[in-house]
């Protein structure tokens, strides 16, 4: 079983939130507004108090100047000049040096330890490159806002996709850099307005382009780059040294050297995405987006639904909940109405204040980490902190004839967390969702080919040991990115501990 604890991240109760939290910022972000627009009032209005005092001394100072020994004979004249030097122009001095500004800071000073930091910024723009990535999305689809289902605006400049590319860029990822740096291109050649200029983009562009080892079209884009700026320091030496390159490739292979590609838009499909360390990607992405699932005629003749009771738990005798199945082999359930909408409130509001990033287990080293594309965020939460905590735990011993006694709570960078527990391996899981989701966000099995979309206030269930206490390595699961909307799920992992008699162990792996 040491290979099945690699494959496990376990929690009590993991609640994701895939950008739920951050509405707390919105509203964060309309008060600043409001108190930029409240300091913008009072520098308005320091600005015409000013504009006041101006007018009014212009006025006096042409009068005084067109003839100052005339001015200054009426003694009124000169108490009201030793008046206004004296004091007049300190009162102007105190005004001008007025800081409407500083209830402005106060406010930025006070929400900015909230604010996002530079691995937040970075994080989130990998996100959009992992769901570009996994429901195969062009640069345009997100620059225009056309994701499925959504009605509202939401756009990225030219300014925002070069930014996009360089973040891609500053990572080596030169594949996402072409994609976000030729999207950049095409919507300033549209003419829309921007900061940053055309030869940047081409720089960073050309070379990601060489980096992916398009020669010609590397060439074409740097002559283009040398045309707009002739003095750029990097673009002429680069020229040079990819013509030679493509010259050297040519006569190696015994061709004529050709001039370079014509100018054609960069498109997803142009160049193949390079591949990574996690073997089983292609499937889960497929599965993802609604391809590849194995579901066939005969193997949803096999599924039935059926009211539930818990063999005969006095709890569910008079009202069995709704069971589905939702996979033959192995078998997995979904259990309808498992959450009402008040439970579901309540867990919400005590998980929102504890939520931590995300953590996944890094293939290579077998370490929890934080994933950067990640932006979902997770809390722990114990039957004793809450009644409602404490109600959904029975219900789930309830339904599953299983203890939750041994599903305790742990650090999540404890690579060897199973072992200091001492309940053994998770023999379940059961996963709440608490959310419906618009496009995206379902839960895939790549092994099998099954795909289960979130419904809220329903459960799945599944085994994650044969009763021999052998793992079902075809139980390996992934979430999906949610493409479009928010996703809460809280997860129970039950362990083996605790099971000797509720659910006895067999001599063989089948079920």
């Amino acid at each position: 079983m040491k290979g099945f604890n690699s494959i496990i991240t376990y929690l009590l109760f993991s609640f994701n939130l895939l950008l739920g939290q951050m509405t707390d910022l919105i509203y964060t972000e309309k008060e600043l507004v409001q108190s930029l627009k409240e300091y913008i009032k009072a520098e308005e209005y320091k600005l015409e108090a000013v504009k006041s005092w101006a007018n009014r001394l212009e006025g006096l100072t042409r009068a005084s100047t067109s003839d100052p020994e005339g001015y200054l004979a009426h003694p009124v004249n000169a108490y009201k000049l030793m008046k206004r030097l004296n004091t007049e122009w300190s009162e102007l001095e105190s005004l001008v040096l007025q800081d409407p500004s500083d209830g402005f800071i106060s406010n930025m000073t006070a929400h900015r330890q909230y604010f996002p930091d530079e691995e937040d910024e970075k994080g989130a723009a990998k996100a959009l490159m992992r769901l570009q990535d996994t429901y195969k999305l062009d640069s345009e689809t997100f620059a225009r806002g056309r994701l499925p289902g959504m009605h509202r605006d939401a756009f990225l400049t030219v300014d925002d996709c070069y930014d996009m590319g360089k973040t891609a860029y500053v990572e080596s990822d030169y594949y996402h850099s072409v994609l976000w740096m030729q999207q950049a291109l095409k919507q300033m050649d549209e003419g829309e307005e921007h900061v940053v200029s055309k030869a940047e983009v081409l720089d960073y562009l050309s070379y990601s382009v060489y980096q992916m080892g398009d020669l010609p079209r590397a060439i074409e884009l740097t002559r283009r780059l040398v045309a707009i700026d002739p003095s750029h320091q990097r673009a002429g030496g680069n020229l040079r040294y990819f013509e030679k390159l493509l010259s050297k490739q040519l006569n190696e292979l015994s061709q004529e050297v050709q001039e370079p590609a014509t100018e054609e838009p960069i498109r997803l499909g142009t160049y193949q995405r390079p591949r990574d360390y996690l073997p089983e990607r292609e499937s889960y992405e497929a599965l993802c987006r609604g391809e590849g699932i194995q579901m066939t005629d005969a193997r949803r003749s096999r599924l039935f639904c059926r009211y539930q009771d818990g063999h005969r738990n006095p709890r569910l005798l008079l009202q069995p909940i709704m069971e589905e199945d939702e996979w033959d082999s192995p078998h997995i359930v979904r259990y309808l109405n498992a959450l009402s909408d008040e439970e579901i409130e309540r867990i919400k509001e005590l998980a929102k204040p504890r939520l931590a990033r995300a953590t996944v287990r890094d293939p290579k080293t077998g370490v929890l980490t934080t994933a950067h594309y990640r932006v979902s965020k997770s809390a722990w939460l114990e039957g004793e902190e809450d009644p409602v905590i404490e109600r959904v735990n029975q219900r789930i011993e309830d339904i599953t004839g299983l203890t939750t006694q041994t599903a305790e709570l742990l650090q999540k960078d404890e690579p060897d967390a199973f072992k200091t527990l001492g309940t053994g391996n998770r023999v379940a899981t059961f996963l709440n969702y608490m959310s419906d989701v618009e496009a995206g966000g379902a839960t895939v099995f790549p092994d099998f080919g099954a795909a289960i979309y979130p419904r809220k206030g329903t459960a799945v269930f599944w085994y994650n040991l044969f009763r021999s206490g052998e793992g079902d390595y075809r139980t390996r699961h992934a979430a999906c990115p949610v493409l479009v909307g928010s996703k809460w799920v809280s997860n129970k992992w039950i362990h083996e501990r605790g099971q000797e008699f509720r659910r006895p162990c067999g001599l063989t792996e089948v079920d």
